[in-house]
């Protein structure tokens, strides 16, 4: 039944992305159900962030035509020495429980695309806020032969290269807070989240899970910081399915120098658009606070602080840092 409600809500928004007007009655026919289900679909629709809006005597229309990401696009884009398996689907719970699900069965590589998480999920249980069509949700599959240990410093590989594909779209002030955050102009524009599987002494898989803050609703409000998405940046439209293929390009890329290297021969991007760097901040850990001044990151992606004289690692988890 869920399957079903699924593609039929797929098949309204397809119909609807151009920003024409349709009857309920034609969108009815179309999918297969009664006017009235058609208007309980767009209702779901609705709360999940797609603006749409009814004209009696003319139907339903996009507040603006919406721009769908596209498999075939994206893997065309990619070209044919890409060995990324990519598969967008149009409504998820949250790409990185989709992934993590289905961990051993996919190939090294492989992305999940969603168009909107009903679930999505942020850094230390947080909800990541996921309108339909308005940002970049997606996760990574990556099998690390050398288990555990050879991901040190994973999530700020990955904030490195979303830097590195935005520098190539033009964007050239972002900055990196660790040790999972891209932001620009002090308001978040994305978030990473890592997860692990895997035993002690045997391989190990990541999910490496993106959200990037492309054209967000003007009624979002459920976001608890200071925000941004591309749109506002750049005062233009974002194409998002070239954006998601040279994140994919950039990020394989450099994933498999990380895989031989570690983060090394990555310090001096990290050092280049470090947020924090030579700034008084406090690391949180629950009820502990540890206050000191930001000496950037080490090779095992740990943050070093000065304190006293002494400069020391800390590690992620559940450690957040911010500005004194």
């Amino acid at each position: 039944m869920r399957k079903k409600a699924a593609q039929t809500r797929s098949l309204l928004i397809k119909q609807l992305a151009n920003g024409d007007f349709n009857s309920g009655e034609l969108l009815g026919e179309l999918v297969g159900v009664s006017r009235s289900a058609v208007a309980n679909h767009i209702k779901y629709l609705t709360n999940i962030g797609l603006d749409v809006f009814s004209v009696k005597g003319r139907g339903y229309r996009l507040a603006s035509p919406l721009q769908l990401l596209d498999q075939n696009k994206i893997s065309a884009l990619l070209g044919q020495q890409s060995t990324n398996v990519v598969e967008v689907v149009s409504i998820i719970d949250s790409t990185n429980t989709y992934v993590k699900e289905h961990l051993h069965q996919l190939p090294k590589g492989y992305v999940c695309l969603a168009e909107a998480q009903t679930h999505g999920r942020g850094r230390r249980g947080k909800t990541w806020v996921s309108p339909f069509g308005s940002s970049i949700y997606m996760s990574m599959a990556w099998t690390f032969k050398g288990g555990y240990q050879s991901m040190a410093g994973l999530s700020l590989l990955v904030g490195i290269a979303i830097n590195r594909s935005l520098k190539t779209m033009g964007i050239k002030d972002c900055k990196l807070k660790w040790p999972n955050d891209v932001f620009h102009n002090c308001r978040k524009l994305a978030g990473i989240l890592v997860e692990v599987e895997g035993q002690v002494g045997s391989d190990a898989s990541a999910v490496i899970g993106i959200g990037i803050n492309v054209d967000l609703p003007n009624a979002v409000s459920e976001i608890d910081q200071p925000f941004v998405d591309l749109v506002s940046i750049t005062q233009k439209p974002v194409d998002r399915n070239e954006l998601v293929a040279l994140i994919i390009l950039t990020l394989t890329t450099m994933l498999t120098e990380f895989e031989l290297k570690g983060l090394a021969p990555f310090l001096s991007e990290w050092r280049e658009a470090d947020l924090f760097y030579n700034e008084y901040v406090y690391l949180e850990s629950g009820s502990n606070r540890i206050h000191g001044l930001s000496k950037g990151i080490n090779e095992g992606g740990a943050l070093m602080l000065e304190n006293a004289g002494k400069v020391t690692p800390h590690h992620g988890g559940e450690i957040s840092v911010r500005k004194s």
